[in-house]
């Protein structure tokens, strides 16, 4: 089973389609393990800091128990894409050579429609906490960002999670603060158990944890153009971010909670 405290590291052989329902313009590709992966460009428009807040999201998901593809790094080198006819995908392909992340494919999945599956209040409160959480804005009603695979539900995109990164400023602040965005969760009806769910998170993601999640982040992803500070400084802030949220989980739980009352 995959650890959520380490990587595969797979090269990317053969890009065979673009998926433009996503804003970055991810591919399915194949890569030098024979597996297909939906592959996510550090050349795309948030650049690795959406890299980013797809690792983090998608490992602390796996830590937490939740469905989600294996996620891998992946590897473009120099050449790839020269031959790609399509001159948007081909600049987005020389933007991304070096290091990127991809998730494993999920062959014959089907996007997760909630007016056709119903997801009980343990895994809904589940989720919603987790996106509170990371400050996921991205799974609502016109994209829910989940698949039905096996008939069981898997997450999948978090690179929309931890938008205090694309404002460095008082980070300490948005840390310790509620999510008025999960309002819009496509789950907050059904997400009952959210104390419940509270009280058994802030039991599993213990310091240690969360210290080597951030260490997963590869100093390739850290080396920012603007700021002065090492990549170690730049996880030491993503490690300090999610220590304060979690320790101030009751302010974005309650917050969930209010607004499904609202709702219901």
């Amino acid at each position: 089973m995959q650890s959520p405290f380490s990587l595969r590291h797979v090269n990317v052989t053969r890009y065979l389609q673009p998926l433009r329902e996503g804003g970055s313009l991810p591919a399915l590709a194949e890569a030098d393990d024979d597996f297909k992966y939906v592959l996510k460009f550090k050349g795309s428009g948030h650049g690795v800091k959406s890299l980013i807040a797809e690792l983090i999201g998608g490992q602390l998901a796996h830590m937490l128990g939740l469905k989600i593809p294996e996620l891998v790094f992946a590897s473009l080198d120099e050449g790839f894409g020269r031959t790609e006819g399509d001159e948007e995908i081909q600049d987005l392909l020389q933007a991304s050579k070096g290091l990127n992340l991809a998730l494993h494919f999920l062959s014959g999945a089907i996007t997760f429609d909630p007016a056709v599956t119903k997801v009980d209040a343990k895994l809904a409160s589940q989720i919603v906490w987790l996106d509170s959480f990371i400050t996921n804005v991205d799974r609502t009603v016109k994209n829910t960002n989940m698949l039905i695979w096996h008939k069981e539900l898997w997450l999948i995109d978090h690179g929309s999670s931890l938008y205090f990164q694309y404002n460095w400023t008082n980070w300490g602040t948005k840390a310790s603060g509620p999510f008025a965005f999960i309002k819009d969760h496509v789950l907050l009806p059904q997400a009952a158990l959210l104390t419940e769910t509270d009280e058994a998170f802030k039991r599993i993601l213990t310091a240690e944890k969360l210290r080597a999640l951030v260490a997963l982040i590869p100093d390739e992803w850290l080396q920012w153009e603007d700021t002065d500070e090492t990549p170690e400084q730049i996880r030491e802030v993503y490690y300090q971010f999610l220590t304060i949220r979690l320790n101030h989980s009751q302010n974005f739980t309650k917050e969930a909670q209010d607004a499904r009352e609202a709702l219901i």
